[in-house]
């Protein structure tokens, strides 16, 4: 599971078969979200309160392309 970045604990990563379209996986504590990158959408929520998936859609905005960058490098896109 290839980490992107961890900001305030919330750990951005993709897994190693990971598939199109392109989406992030955030973990914390006992907690996981998946999001598609373009356009950021929500996929699915286990266990993320409102005011965290705001703040993970903020930090999936601001590092939209980093995290495609990331992808395309990984899965030799």
């Amino acid at each position: 599971m290839p980490t992107i970045f961890i900001f305030f604990g919330f750990r951005f990563l993709f897994y190693s078969n990971d598939h199109e379209p392109i989406h992030v996986h955030v973990v914390k504590d006992d907690c996981e979200a998946k999001y598609n990158v373009c356009p950021v959408e929500l996929v699915y929520n286990h266990g993320f309160k409102k005011q965290h998936l705001a703040i993970i859609e903020s930090v999936i905005e601001e590092n939209i392309e980093v995290i495609t960058e990331r992808w395309k490098v990984f899965f030799n896109k």
